[in-house]
């Protein structure tokens, strides 16, 4: 896959990129982030990519001439498999269904929004899509982008090195199933604080760890993200008695 980014400050996207999971991806040659200077589709004197809105108010907006040219330059033809975003506090809240849905694209473009946002006819006649990722508002699009990025990235083939733990974690479902948290997860030691481990952890009883998981996974979601369980109408899994581990034994040698 390509990202495509526009933004007013390329330079933002010199950090974020070179760490971790991403950097090694992106050095392995899995995926493609390329970064385009909106400025470079202005051809006045000063460059200019915003002006003043008509009817009046406060800030400037982005102009829509340097963005469709930007767009319409790097892909003078559009594919199914190509896609714009527009990168909105208006647009539909991003989750990890949609980043399944865009991972399957070829390519995406991000356009960042700045100042007090971008001409209406980008996301009315450029845009396939407007997307937010919360109900607040930033600077600009550009940490928008790299969530977008980061989100999607990690599910395509390769990149993230454990492809099983990416099935399993926080929001994920399988067909009609409601997305919910992750399990949660503990490591040495056993007992710190005197705070323990969950003994069906250290029981080695696989088929029983995975049901207290699987139960932890759905009241950890009550508890956090009760939105989740009720937007899907759906009852949690009745509780089953979970087998303990007895062994005290087993507790000591961690």
């Amino acid at each position: 896959m390509i990202f495509h980014v526009l933004t007013i400050f390329p330079d933002f996207f010199r950090g974020p990129l070179d760490y971790g999971v991403l950097a090694r991806a992106l050095k392995a040659g899995l995926f493609e982030v390329r970064i385009h200077d909106l400025r470079s589709f202005a051809h006045d004197r000063h460059r200019t990519v915003d002006d003043r809105p008509f009817g009046g108010g406060e800030g400037m907006v982005l102009k829509p001439e340097p963005i469709f040219e930007a767009v319409e330059t790097v892909w003078p033809e559009r594919g199914p498999g190509r896609r714009v975003i527009l990168l909105s506090a208006q647009g539909r809240l991003f989750n990890q269904r949609v980043a399944r849905e865009l991972a399957a694209c070829e390519e995406l473009f991000l356009i960042c929004g700045r100042y007090e946002g971008v001409d209406e006819r980008v996301a009315e006649h450029l845009a396939d899509d407007e997307i937010s990722i919360g109900d607040y508002v930033l600077s600009g699009g550009e940490l928008a982008a790299l969530v977008l990025i980061d989100a999607i990235a990690r599910l395509l083939p390769g990149v993230v090195g454990n492809e099983a733990s990416v099935r399993s974690e926080s929001f994920s479902a399988d067909g009609d199933e409601p997305p919910i948290l992750d399990y949660p997860q503990y490591t040495r030691p056993a007992v710190f604080r005197g705070w323990r481990v969950p003994e069906v952890l250290l029981s080695g009883h696989h088929a029983e760890i995975r049901r207290w998981r699987r139960q932890a996974a759905w009241q950890k979601t009550m508890r956090l993200r009760p939105d989740l369980i009720q937007r899907h109408r759906t009852e949690p899994p009745a509780p089953e008695p979970l087998k303990q581990a007895s062994d005290s034994a087993k507790l000591e040698r961690y």
